[in-house]
């Protein structure tokens, strides 16, 4: 591997102009796009995922997008797996890798690598969907409290996937959560990261970018996107990608829990909230630079920075 073999990790918070960035510096140098986006992995999930266009596709190779059906779930181990064999796969096309996107636990992994957690249980995830449908996610969640008061501590009583999770494994190991985590195997970063973080210094102007979105997506069929999803997949609301921001207010939208000016209430909260969530993670992650997306500069800057790097 040469000296210029780094792959660019850029992380930032859902709608902080990412994707203009990345289009910027695919002018500049040849690259390809590595997705770090546990929605945009689904099937026909593009208008409520921010999927880029075809313009955009057309500009610069993207990957690990569209690669999974709405109907399964794709983990940060198979991220790992698949991001770094992409790695090496575009090193070998003479192209640096760009991992770009904004879920921080796929960052994590592959950083730190993954603990030796069991696989997922089917059956078990359907048991504990059909407890919850019956008693509700708070009963579960003082279920988890009683078997790991730690892990339950971290959780809101109706953070239904991660209850789930922790309960699940629980029931497969006989231990808490923290005794699992606890096996995490030494692995090395596969290539050298030059790590960006997108922090915005005001937050007032991502809200109003989320916002914006949102009503965007609306107007664009966001919710006749889910009604083809339902009709063209097996979906249930407790699937990973129905749980996605923006697709879990349009199901209950659907199921008539509430009418389209709430829908649209819920959406931007809830996107607010996913936001952040990724800025709570950028501030104490690692990282080599951080960029101000406010910033009428921060495209050049960031070009700059990538370049220096590759000739260093």
């Amino acid at each position: 591997m040469s000296r210029a073999s780094i792959a660019v990790v850029l992380m930032g918070p859902t709608a902080s102009g990412k994707t203009d960035l990345v289009l910027g510096l695919a002018r500049a140098l040849p690259i390809e796009v590595i997705s770090v986006d546990s929605a945009q992995v689904y099937r026909d999930m593009d208008i409520g995922t921010a999927k880029p266009d075809a313009a955009t596709r057309a500009a610069c190779p993207h990957h690990l997008i569209d690669v999974c059906s709405p109907e399964d779930s794709y983990s940060a181990g198979r991220f790992r797996a698949d991001a770094s064999r992409l790695i090496r796969e575009i090193f070998a096309r003479g192209r640096t890798p760009v991992l770009a996107g904004g879920t921080m636990l796929y960052f994590k992994a592959l950083r730190e690598g993954l603990s030796e957690l069991p696989v997922a249980d089917p059956e078990l995830r359907r048991a504990i969907d059909e407890a919850a449908r019956a008693r509700g996610w708070p009963a579960l969640h003082a279920e988890l409290a009683q078997l790991d008061p730690a892990t339950a501590a971290r959780l809101k009583p109706n953070d239904a996937q991660r209850i789930q999770r922790a309960l699940e494994i629980i029931r497969l190991t006989g231990k808490p959560l923290a005794d699992a985590f606890s096996r995490r195997p030494a692995q090395a970063v596969p290539v050298p990261l030059l790590s960006v973080a997108l922090i915005p210094a005001e937050r007032a102007w991502l809200h109003e970018r989320i916002a914006r979105r949102f009503e965007a997506m609306l107007a664009a069929g966001l919710v006749d996107e889910v009604v083809r999803l339902r009709r063209k997949y097996r979906l249930e609301a407790g699937l990973p990608s129905m749980r996605c921001v923006g697709y879990r207010q349009v199901w209950d939208h659907l199921e008539e829990r509430y009418g389209l000016a709430t829908l649209r209430e819920k959406g931007v909260a809830a996107t607010r909230q996913l936001a952040k969530r990724q800025l709570t993670w950028l501030r104490v992650t690692p990282r080599d630079a951080m960029l101000d997306p406010c910033d009428a500069g921060t495209p050049a800057k960031f070009i700059a920075l990538v370049a220096a790097k590759l000739r260093s």
